[in-house]
């Protein structure tokens, strides 16, 4: 019986997926075996927060960890997707086999801005990792300035935003239950704003396995609106993540092997934005990103206190995983049950996303 057009798709995502953890999996030892022989983690613990004020909560969490435990752990998730992806292009235009024609998941329209963003986020989270393992850098600890990694990703959010409002003409977003909303010029801005937040949100990479689990909960609810939209680039994509994050995340259980750092949540919360924007479900990219709102909203809540209270503070350390560690939980139980809360918001949010 000759495979149907569905099916094939179907087929790509799941190769991808299994395609991205395999080989993810499959290069670890020559990544970490690097990490470790260059010592690629920070000198000393950091002994102040961007806000100036010395983090002593944290310090007594985290002081040990900080110091031994490689960071630089995101280039397992981004390398892969960009190498594979980029693997399956050559290929589909070395040969004249309908299956790579087919299996190539890079197309102008779907996958071309995500990966582009991929990389380029990535390679900035690189640089700021490579000057915090240097200690050098005009961040607390080292590392580029808070407003020099902002300024960067507000210019890839502009490039996005132009090519969403002026090339692809996209000036309204899908509301579940409502329809299309249009925003009109608000479109670029709010674009721009919600990589921002995305971009802040990266902060959920701070205890063994979180981010992972939380990561992929997210790839995996992108990728399941995109394969019943029949943006199967888009989908093949998400698997390809997917099974990189789920790659990482075998290494990054407690007790982590390394860590995923800015090399790997920049260019993943880039990249998330981008795939919301796609497949037009920016509408619930705070449910299925659930936990990335509750981290930001803490640290906001956190410092917003600390300003206008005189040095006081809401939450015992923020962001607010931290709070939990601090209160007397133990990491693997805040860890567990985070992964549990995201896996119940992102249901939500595919199931308001498909039914709305």
């Amino acid at each position: 019986m000759p495979i149907t057009f569905e099916a094939f798709n179907l087929l790509k995502v799941l190769l991808w997926s299994t395609l991205g953890f395999a080989v993810a999996m499959a290069w670890t030892p020559l990544l970490t075996g690097w990490l470790y022989k260059n010592q690629m983690w920070r000198k000393k613990v950091r002994d102040k927060t961007p806000d100036g004020y010395v983090p002593t909560e944290f310090q007594k969490l985290h002081k040990d960890k900080e110091v031994n435990t490689p960071r630089l752990g995101g280039l397992l998730i981004w390398v892969t997707t960009v190498v594979l992806s980029g693997g399956g292009w050559v290929l589909q235009r070395m040969t004249d086999s309908l299956f790579w024609e087919r299996f190539d998941l890079v197309s102008r329209n779907q996958t071309w801005l995500p990966l582009f963003a991929l990389a380029a986020a990535s390679l900035l989270g690189l640089l700021d990792d490579l000057m915090q393992i240097k200690g050098r850098g005009g961040y607390a600890g080292g590392g580029l300035r808070y407003t020099r990694r902002l300024g960067t990703v507000i210019a890839i959010g502009l490039i996005g935003a132009f090519w969403f409002y002026v090339k692809l003409e996209n000036s309204s977003i899908f509301i579940p239950w409502y329809g299309d909303l249009e925003i009109g010029w608000f479109y670029p801005v709010l674009f721009v704003l919600t990589m921002v937040a995305m971009f802040a949100s990266g902060v959920v990479d701070g205890l063994d396995g979180l981010s992972g689990g939380v990561f992929a909960t997210m790839f995996g609810a992108f990728g399941t609106i995109a394969l019943v939209q029949e943006q199967y680039d888009i989908a093949a994509l998400c698997g390809l993540l997917l099974g990189a994050t789920l790659a990482f995340l075998w290494f990054n259980i407690p007790p982590a092997r390394f860590y995923m750092s800015e090399t790997g949540s920049l260019g993943i919360t880039v990249t998330l934005t981008i795939i919301a924007f796609l497949l037009d479900a920016v509408a619930v990219l705070p449910i299925i990103g659930f936990i990335l709102v509750i981290e930001v909203l803490g640290n906001v809540i956190q410092l917003t206190s600390k300003k206008l209270r005189h040095g006081k503070k809401v939450f015992r350390v923020a962001p607010i995983h931290h709070h939990f560690e601090a209160i007397g939980w133990p990491a693997y139980k805040v860890v567990m049950r985070f992964w549990v809360i995201s896996a119940v918001a992102a249901t939500i949010g595919v199931a308001m996303q498909l039914l709305g």
